[in-house]
């Protein structure tokens, strides 16, 4: 496997365009589309909030119960979320449009929306957005570019990613690219994710794989503990690489999920250190658990944790934050058994030794907590399991940010 340049089309066969549809913001694109020349089989993985977005519930049904997907609809601004069965006519309506347009069947479209709650989408806007965009559709990786810079809202940077690998001699490919910089909690991956690859497998592996990759992947990122009402991660698979079909599990299906999980951490890890406000990414990395829940668990209770975070931010060598989060987070231990280091380009330093504190030079752990990327390494001595957690520091702006979104 190897890193490309390129995004959503870097893929055979997948396009994309975007626009400046006007939806809230006035002086930046903010629609982006997303199209397969052939049927793609789709799966997804979708919020645990039970206050869904409409779009949520559209996809839903879609990945569920259609026999093919072949294009995405996404806006930024507003989020269509907490809007009933007006917003929810939004998505038919969206689609119904998408598939006039591009000559699909309506149930081949899926659609994402990401920003305000509680607000109606302009549909004539976003209808006039997809006539706008379905002529400018280009494979080429400035179009995958902009179309992941129009899905931004409080991001600071688009985060897209491609790769190549081979299954069975042939040359696959997948890319992706997220929006994602607050309301960022597990469970599920909070955020919006799309990737895009030209592999030929079936539908209910596909499903599989990304459902498993999720766990370690984008359920493993916190930035402010709220969950959105919008998570959405779709895939979509074409098959354009023609390779021999992958039907069952084994060596080409984990070839493949190795690829996914790089291309899902890597745009995971982009969105933890882009959270909103944040100056570096947080990182929590917990080793020989008892099991891989209590793993996750204590990891993301590192991360989580508003003290935690301020801590990192202020290069306080506090690690009795660390400790108290892991001691609430519901997973049991003893402390007595527990090894803590700190972690960065900077240098490694432990400060905590099975249930006894280390003494400790503060100019040193100041200065490798002031890196750009920090690791929290925590050596549970319980069993072998392990997971890894990403977060980011909790600054000034986050309130300066959230204080005054809907304006």
């Amino acid at each position: 496997m190897k890193k490309i340049e390129g995004g959503v089309t870097a893929a055979k066969g997948f396009f994309a365009a975007s626009t400046a549809a006007g939806i809230k913001y006035k002086d930046r694109t903010d629609m982006a589309m997303i199209f397969s020349k052939t049927p793609c089989k789709a799966a997804g993985t979708f919020t645990t909030n039970v206050v869904k977005a409409a779009p949520v519930k559209w996809d839903k049904e879609v990945v569920t119960n259609s026999a093919c997907a072949q294009a995405v609809v996404v806006n930024a601004g507003i989020a269509n979320a907490c809007t009933g069965e007006e917003g929810y006519s939004y998505c038919k309506q969206t689609a119904d449009k998408a598939a006039e347009l591009l000559n699909i069947s309506s149930d081949a479209v899926l659609v994402a929306s990401t920003g305000v709650i509680g607000m109606q989408l302009p549909i004539d806007r976003i209808c006039n957005g997809m006539a706008a965009m379905v002529p400018e559709l280009k494979d080429t990786k400035e179009a995958g570019h902009d179309a992941a810079l129009a899905i931004m809202t409080t991001d600071t940077h688009e985060k897209e990613v491609a790769v190549q690998f081979e299954v069975n001699g042939v040359t696959v490919t997948m890319g992706g690219m997220s929006k994602g910089s607050g309301m960022i909690h597990p469970n599920m991956c909070t955020m919006l994710g799309f990737l895009t690859t030209d592999l030929a497998i079936e539908k209910s592996l596909l499903q599989e794989a990304l459902s498993e990759v999720v766990k370690d992947t984008f359920n493993m990122i916190t930035v402010d503990g709220d969950t959105s009402t919008n998570d959405t991660l779709l895939i979509m698979a074409n098959g354009l690489a023609e390779n021999e079909v992958i039907t069952t599990k084994g060596k080409a299906y984990d070839t493949f999920v190795e690829a996914l999980y790089f291309v899902c951490e890597f745009l995971a890890k982009k969105m933890a250190a882009d959270g909103e406000g944040a100056s570096k990414l947080f990182e929590a990395k917990v080793v020989n658990a008892k099991s891989k829940e209590d793993a996750r668990t204590l990891s993301r209770a590192i991360v989580a944790s508003n003290l935690s975070k301020a801590a990192i931010y202020g290069c306080d060598a506090n690690f009795g934050r660390f400790l108290c989060a892991m001691g609430y987070s519901g997973a049991q231990f003893d402390e007595k058994d527990v090894e803590l280091f700190f972690e960065s380009k900077e240098g490694r330093l432990q400060v905590f030794d099975k249930g006894t504190p280390i003494v400790f030079d503060e100019d040193t752990a100041a200065k490798i907590l002031g890196a750009d990327e920090v690791t929290i390494f925590v050596d549970m001595h319980e069993g072998s399991e392990a997971a890894t957690a990403w977060g980011c520091d909790l600054t000034y702006d986050y309130v300066k940010i959230n204080a005054d979104y809907r304006s």
